[in-house]
């Protein structure tokens, strides 16, 4: 039951922040290996990159990549809170007075993290890889014209097999890993110090909403150069045998972005980043705050 509730928190989380993740991915392809003011920039900020896609797109464009999204956020979630949860009931992630151990909490949040990651690589190839794809006027990066969910992840296992399903998986895992680490036991170690020091005693959810942005904040200084090289991973054109055109792995990937773009590239995207992060992270950590609660209910009659 930690599995679903995890699940169903990610995919409530994950309708309201999907317009920010399209704006995001579109920024982190933006000038891709390419020196500043070499290249066309179609988004400038935030609100120009939404009436942008608005304009050349339609409204229903900021909500690309929205099945394999909300099917991401249910799988990943799913089993990184389920995994999470499980530890803290197995009595891993608290000293004997019941307060959170940060350094087992950032273990297992990385672990969970990264096993999150693995299972749901393929859906988080295809959400880039439609979310990339718009008008000729305003694209950027490799376009790869899908229809909809089944038919990419049909077309990627005809082309490439199981193994292109998969590709980029570790770039991925490690950005996941980063991610839930940090996220996580962020929001473990603010809410419970909070809720220890009688902080907001007018709502319980009240310090879950406060603690989730402070995690959101650090979830995305942390994760936002490993999730630029994971964009470019996914959203990259391959050969017949599945191999990259453009980057062979994570290291050369970050290398010719360096070389290329200079290292401030690695935080492309980081305003939709946040933008996305922070509603995300609150709905996500506080639904899953409210789905235990309700769950404990259930137990217990």
């Amino acid at each position: 039951m930690d599995f679903v509730v995890g699940g169903l928190a990610g995919v409530g989380a994950g309708f309201f922040s999907n317009p920010f993740d399209v704006v995001k991915t579109r920024m982190q392809l933006q000038g891709e290996l390419r020196a500043k003011g070499q290249h066309a920039v179609y988004y400038k900020n935030i609100p120009h990159a939404m009436y942008t896609i608005i304009k050349h797109d339609g409204i229903a464009s900021l909500q690309k990549g929205l099945v394999p999204a909300l099917w991401f956020q249910l799988m990943v979630n799913g089993v990184r809170l389920g995994i999470y949860q499980q530890a803290d009931n197995y009595g891993l992630l608290r000293d004997e007075n019941g307060n959170t151990q940060f350094l087992n909490s950032l273990f297992f949040g990385s672990l969970s993290g990264l096993s999150g990651g693995l299972v749901g690589s393929p859906l988080q190839l295809v959400k880039t890889q439609l979310m990339s794809y718009s008008s000729k006027k305003i694209a950027v990066g490799t376009q790869h014209a899908h229809r909809g969910l089944v038919y990419a992840l049909t077309k990627i296992y005809r082309k490439n097999g199981l193994g292109g399903l998969w590709r980029g998986a570790h770039g991925m895992m490690i950005r996941n890993s980063i991610g839930s680490a940090s996220q996580i036991s962020a929001y473990a170690v603010c809410k419970e110090w909070m809720d220890q020091n009688d902080m907001f005693q007018q709502s319980k959810y009240l310090s879950a909403f406060v603690a989730s942005n402070i995690g959101a904040i650090v979830k995305t200084v942390a994760l936002t150069p490993m999730d630029v090289i994971m964009t470019r991973l996914y959203n990259q054109a391959v050969d017949a045998e599945g191999r990259g055109l453009l980057y062979s792995g994570i290291t050369d990937c970050a290398r010719k972005i360096t070389k290329a773009e200079g290292l401030l590239a690695f935080y492309k995207g980081i305003g939709p980043s946040y933008l996305r992060q922070a509603p995300h992270t609150v709905l996500l950590l506080v639904f899953w705050d409210m789905l235990k609660d309700l769950q404990k209910s259930f137990e217990l009659r």
